[in-house]
């Protein structure tokens, strides 16, 4: 099962303070509005997002069609696909994509522990 591009998505305090912090590690700015508080920004091949009031908790993220570059993939496994394999494997859905829809969709579900787990496309 391919899920696509892989980031951490951190959900911050001061999206100001954190992208400061980020660059100072290497990371640079990939994508995202700061005004809107959220950014994606990249290091080598780890990508991170970071969102201000918009998550309550940090999540892992898989962008179906993107590679790490955040660009178009010309194959790709559809995140309604990906859902229904899911759900036929038992995961438990929190959010769901409408399978009768094309194009942008996401879905959530969390692992054993709780941690939350967004599957977002956006084409």
């Amino acid at each position: 099962m391919e899920l696509g591009a892989f980031s951490v998505s951190l959900s911050v305090k001061d999206i100001k303070k954190s992208k400061a912090f980020y660059e100072e590690l290497g990371f640079q700015t990939l994508g995202g509005d700061l005004a809107q508080n959220w950014l994606i920004m990249k290091n080598g091949s780890t990508v991170i997002g970071l969102f201000q009031g918009m998550f309550e908790k940090n999540i892992l993220t898989f962008n179906p069609g993107w590679n790490q570059n955040a660009e178009n993939l010309d194959s790709f496994t559809d995140i309604r696909d990906l859902q229904k394999h899911l759900k036929e494997q038992g995961v438990k859905i929190l959010t769901e994509a409408d399978e009768s829809s094309e194009g942008p969709a996401s879905f959530t579900i969390e692992d054993p522990d709780g941690n939350p787990i967004l599957v977002d496309q956006h084409r």
